[in-house]
């Protein structure tokens, strides 16, 4: 199987891309893998007319947008959880719940993990996108406008970004008028259903069982795990660092059970990498894809009957593409 998806792309001038959470088969077989930007980055960058996407539907849409001459497919369109929190109906209704509470002026930022219509509404309002990996330098410019932050959809890294630059939070729909009135960054209520799994029970667990351990968090992580992890990062961010560790170094890991059981093979026959959870991670939509999926669409591709294609309204994507294309800049 992996042999004949080979030959089909090579075929067709297919590149294959897989983010980081999908299943070992997927990443096996993929040209390039990493988190949402950089895969973007590079399927926008390379010279392949079709990119066939292992991932979940806002990242295929994210290539889409930067590389609107693309033909962007998916073997399964997933749909990552967080991402269903928030829509353009949603966005109108936070806007107007702002309003309500006599918040008129703000400056909106929407986690990449949000559809293209979500990202064009933002783009609207002057705002713009981040990912996990250049949160903190998208905040700074936010910062710089001097207005209150709308921060969607994931409350978690929203709270967590606040915490780090020493600013008020709350959230749009469970704290009080006054609190959201009081806040520097108003945040969204969504969140990822896998991140919500750690907790700072499971950071004592083990701590008292293993002396001197690392705990290595995303920030989707709730606030209270973040606070007591020794590293906070994105995807590619958690990767370099466990890498980076003396092979004795053991270290537990905050995300999804994939990228986890992938970071460091067993040293003198011990494992010294462990998964945060006392139940397995494991992000359902990112699993839905297989080698089988691959192959098929593939075959469509090469009898000329392909499906699962990304395509947008024109006017979505150029709006949700200046959100994207400022965010690149301030990268």
């Amino acid at each position: 199987m992996k042999e004949k998806i080979k030959t089909l792309a090579q075929k067709h001038n297919v590149l294959i891309a897989a983010h980081f959470y999908q299943r070992d088969e997927i990443v096996e077989i993929a040209h390039i893998s990493g988190d949402s930007l950089e895969l973007s980055q590079k399927a926008s960058h390379s010279n392949n007319p079709i990119v066939v996407f292992c991932g979940v539907g806002f990242m295929g849409q994210s290539v889409k947008i930067l590389s609107p001459k693309k033909r962007v497919f998916m073997p399964k369109i997933a749909c990552c959880s967080m991402a269903r929190m928030i829509d353009d109906s949603y966005f109108d209704e936070s806007v107007k719940k702002l309003k309500s509470y006599g918040i008129d002026d703000f400056f909106p930022i929407t986690y990449i993990n949000s559809n293209a219509e979500v990202k064009a509404k933002v783009a609207d309002f002057g705002g713009v996108v981040c990912t996990s990996s250049n949160a903190s330098k998208i905040m700074d410019y936010a910062l710089k406008q001097n207005k209150k932050i709308f921060f969607l959809p994931d409350r978690c890294l929203g709270e967590n970004l606040a915490g780090q630059n020493g600013l008020k939070s709350a959230v749009l729909g469970v704290d009080s008028k006054e609190d959201v009135k009081n806040a520097d960054i108003i945040c969204y209520n969504g969140f990822c259903s896998v991140h919500q799994l750690f907790s700072v029970q499971d950071i004592e667990f083990f701590r008292e069982k293993y002396k001197d351990i690392l705990i290595v968090v995303h920030p989707e992580c709730p606030k209270e795990v973040v606070k007591e992890a020794d590293f906070v990062g994105s995807t590619s961010q958690i990767i370099k660092y466990v890498q980076s560790l003396e092979p004795a170094q053991k270290v537990a890991v905050g995300t999804e059970f994939n990228l986890v059981n992938r970071l460091r093979k067993p040293y003198n026959g011990e494992q010294n990498t462990f998964v945060l959870s006392s139940t397995k991670p494991e992000c359902p939509t990112m699993n839905e894809t297989t080698l089988q999926d691959v192959l098929k669409i593939l075959e469509a591709i090469d009898k000329g009957e392909p499906y699962n294609e990304i395509l947008l309204e024109e006017k979505i994507a150029a709006k949700a593409k200046k959100a994207l294309d400022k965010m690149m800049e301030l990268s």
